[in-house]
């Protein structure tokens, strides 16, 4: 049995073009590309986020090292600026310990202020006569 026959009386008939289906399809074709663009744009920002998640971890990194170095430095300063070890380092520059007489105090510092401010306040005073 023959489906196609071959000679056929309609063979020369042509169909209308459809607007319609030619719309939809413009349409699909125009939602496909919105959707692969997203997919595309996703994906983008999605390993943008990885790129950062790796460069902010190797910040911590450098931080909590940065961070050591610095405990590290600050435990050889106060090694290095203890009084046990700078008294020997000073009496070899021949530096001597400081006496009583040498250090002021604070109530000695409010004396010497308040006997300057008066020798200052008196001289003034006079000009303004």
């Amino acid at each position: 049995m023959k489906r196609f026959p071959e000679h056929q009386r309609n063979a020369m008939i042509r169909r209308s073009r459809d607007a319609t289906a030619l719309s939809r399809l413009a349409l699909l074709l125009f939602c496909g590309l919105v959707l692969a663009a997203g997919f595309v744009f996703a994906a983008k920002q999605h390993f943008a986020a990885v790129q950062y998640g790796y460069e902010s971890e190797n910040l911590r990194r450098e931080r909590r090292q940065l961070f050591e170095e610095q405990q590290r430095l600050s435990l050889e300063k106060e090694k290095v600026s203890a009084p046990a070890r700078l008294a020997p380092a000073a009496r070899k520059l021949g530096l001597k310990p400081a006496t009583s007489r040498q250090i002021a105090t604070l109530e000695t510092k409010k004396e010497v202020e308040t006997t300057e401010t008066r020798g200052r306040d008196k001289p003034a005073a006079a000009l303004t006569r």
